[in-house]
């Protein structure tokens, strides 16, 4: 059993984001099946297309952002739910004033992050 408060988690630069970072909250090593990261982007942040071999299942805390989830662009808020595949093609941008942040819960399996472009969307 582990519990600790957000602000005491170290936060990361995601290498492939852009004014992106990353907070580990419950690591593999706590969580037996699920990991649950905290990700939080600068407005004009985001990620660029790319895919992970696990599905994520998010939760959105603040903010808004476009987020393509394979073919589809999809807007999303604070509350709303976002569901992705494991290896379906995916990206984010903020498109607001303030930070996007989004929890990701993910199996704790084997994951390959694969790099399909360099730029984010527009």
């Amino acid at each position: 059993m582990s519990i600790k408060h957000a602000r005491d988690v170290e936060e990361v630069q995601v290498s492939n984001g852009v004014k992106t970072t990353k907070q580990v909250l419950i690591s593999s090593e706590e969580g037996p099946n699920f990991a649950m990261r905290r990700f939080i982007m600068e407005a004009g942040g985001g990620m660029p297309r790319h895919t992970n071999t696990v599905e994520h299942e998010q939760y959105v805390l603040n903010g808004k952002a476009r987020v393509g989830i394979d073919d589809e662009v999809f807007e999303v808020k604070k509350g709303d739910v976002v569901f992705i595949p494991g290896n379906v093609p995916h990206w984010y941008q903020n498109i607001g004033d303030d930070k996007f942040e989004f929890l990701c819960i993910v199996p704790n399996k084997p994951d390959k992050t694969t790099i399909l472009s360099d730029e984010l969307p527009c």
